[in-house]
């Protein structure tokens, strides 16, 4: 456990310099130093269970307050690239991406975030919260665990807020960043305004989760309503039950209803966070502008996809910057096209002049 007063150090304006896994403790208290557990070896069964493509054996890395999962492709001194997925999935959404990126000479690093997989809490007594700001520093501390000083970071849903949130809290330890649906930084005080009633509707299952009845519902039927939201989120991918059986697979996770319940309530206000997490909450809530070079994609057909071509949060971006729409591409962006997805990552590292400036 850090001192509050190093602490107070690592969240103001030198918080690159602090230890990740410091941080990641800190904001993830726990009350006893219980290192207790029976760590998970790799989900020997979750590569069975569906139709190549696979990973092999998964990793497993202590990294701040968690023993994470991982799989992990390409040459170990390849330029690294890390791959976060979103909710209600897996790091089989990156399953395809994963050895394209691979042969093309990069690191692939494909994370369980918390709550998900074989990724676990290294003590039983550790809050199990899941402000937006803690996956960022879960990710932080794997990197310091991996040795890894900088990396592309890439995701979409949960992995591009979290994506986005070290891109603009730490830019020197990002290369370049893929963010699907743009910018999703979280400001509670604007999240209280309703959206349109379409956008509302389509965010149904947050509301069931403000309730006690939604708790419920997510321990006893999560198989049932992640594939309802899969099929709402995806409208024209034909997924199939071997697809997503490989992925539920991850939502036996001992931890994951209480994640995904504290992600969904602190986000509505409903709930608090850690409050050693609050200074990054504080400067998260600013919005900050994202400098690292950006390619930002929307599926076209993807329910959350805001109107405009990635106009809503262009000026959240400020250096060499692309934006690409998938035509018939939902919301799971790498799992639906992983080609594209792939592409857009080994396009960060040579973007045409044209696109360095912010549009006018």
């Amino acid at each position: 456990m850090i001192s509050r007063r190093t602490f107070g150090k690592a969240v103001g304006k030198g918080a690159a310099a602090a230890s990740a896994a410091a941080l990641s403790s800190a904001c993830s208290a726990a009350v006893s130093s219980d290192n207790n557990q029976n760590l998970p070896a790799a989900d020997r069964g979750t590569e069975q269970s569906a139709k190549e493509p696979s990973f092999g054996p998964l990793k497993q890395v202590r990294a701040g307050v968690l023993n994470v999962g991982y799989a992990e492709a390409g040459p170990t001194h390849g330029p690294a690239v890390i791959l976060l997925h979103g909710w209600p999935y897996d790091i089989h959404s990156y399953v395809t991406v994963a050895p394209l990126l691979a042969a093309k000479g990069y690191r692939v690093i494909v994370p369980y975030l918390r709550g998900h997989g074989t990724t676990r809490f290294l003590s039983s007594k550790t809050f199990r919260n899941a402000e937006q700001s803690v996956f960022a520093l879960d990710i932080i501390a794997l990197m310091d665990a991996l040795r890894i000083d900088k990396a592309i970071l890439a995701g979409y849903d949960w992995g591009s807020r979290t994506a986005d949130i070290i891109a603009a809290l730490w830019p020197e330890r990002v290369k370049g960043l893929v963010s699907v649906s743009g910018y999703l930084i979280t400001n509670r005080e604007a999240n209280k305004k309703p959206s349109p009633p379409k956008l509302e509707w389509a965010w149904w299952y947050q509301f069931y989760f403000a309730t006690e009845r939604g708790r419920l519902g997510l321990e006893r039927n999560r198989r049932e309503l992640a594939k309802l939201i899969w099929k709402f989120n995806s409208p024209t991918w034909d997924f199939d039950d071997a697809t997503f059986d490989r992925t539920a697979a991850a939502f036996s996770n001992p931890d994951y209803v209480s994640i995904v319940i504290h992600n969904y309530r602190w986000r509505l206000s409903l709930t608090e966070g850690d409050p050693r997490c609050n200074g990054l909450e504080r400067r998260l809530a600013e919005s900050p502008v994202i400098s690292v070079p950006t390619i930002t994609l929307d599926g076209e057909d993807d329910p959350f996809t805001p109107a405009g071509g990635g106009s809503t949060y262009r000026n959240k971006f400020s250096g060499q910057y692309a934006h690409r729409t998938l035509k018939d591409i939902g919301h799971n962006v790498p799992q639906e096209a992983p080609e594209a997805f792939a592409q857009a990552i080994v396009d960060l590292t040579d973007f045409p002049t044209s696109e360095q400036r912010p549009s006018k």
